[in-house]
């Protein structure tokens, strides 16, 4: 902490459980830095929701992170629930689909030798090809809304409830500022069931 310059983590997450190691457990010891003032809040990442309620049972949760995004959905099924009940905020990680949904990437040729992305499932020339119908949905909704497909992609994350944040990545001020303008952007009902009704019913490409 010192390094850091600061006296306590505000948000200490737990970013993948180890197999073999209970959630108890693993809660219970960032619980025990929490009373040692070290840590402020503790959150989980990448858990489902039986494992949110018993870490929750131990130590509360002030957070759970996972992927989430118009292409990575799964968090809506039982995620979501649990942490509305628990009041537990939602952090949605790669909410941009790693930028596939701003339309920057439209074929490998897009990308830098050596770019991680080019290893994904979802970024071959097949996975591509078929996802790009997801990037069509955003970019209707943002020629009418005069918005950037990003601000649309994050405004729908938004849109969902008052306990959804998300973390886009980026390198760049331009970018920092495209993506903080989608607080800006309201996603009507209407546009919200346009979206629901118009995206594609799978994603072609596991996420890892």
């Amino acid at each position: 902490m010192l390094n850091l310059g600061i006296e306590a983590i505000d948000l200490y997450y737990m970013h993948r459980q180890a197999p073999d190691v209970e959630i108890e457990e693993i809660v219970g010891a960032m619980a025990d830095l929490v009373k040692q003032g070290k840590v402020k809040y503790i959150g989980l990442s990448e858990v489902n929701a039986d494992t949110i309620r018993r870490a929750h049972a131990v130590h509360p949760i002030s957070a759970v992170q996972s992927e989430f995004s118009l292409w990575s959905r799964e968090p809506e099924q039982e995620v979501f629930d649990v942490c509305k009940e628990l009041g537990i905020t939602f952090v949605a990680y790669s909410p941009l689909g790693r930028g596939f949904l701003t339309g920057a990437y439209k074929s490998r040729d897009d990308f830098e030798t050596g770019d991680f992305r080019l290893s994904n499932p979802r970024f071959t020339d097949e996975a591509i090809k078929e996802n790009i119908r997801f990037v069509e949905v955003i970019e209707s909704i943002a020629t009418e809304k005069g918005a950037t497909k990003a601000q649309i992609a994050l405004s729908w994350i938004l849109s969902h409830n008052d306990q959804i944040t998300a973390i886009p990545g980026t390198r760049k001020i331009h970018r920092l500022e495209e993506n903080l303008g989608a607080f800006n952007v309201n996603l009507s009902e209407n546009d919200m069931k346009l979206i629901a009704s118009s995206l594609p019913q799978e994603t072609i490409g596991s996420r890892y």
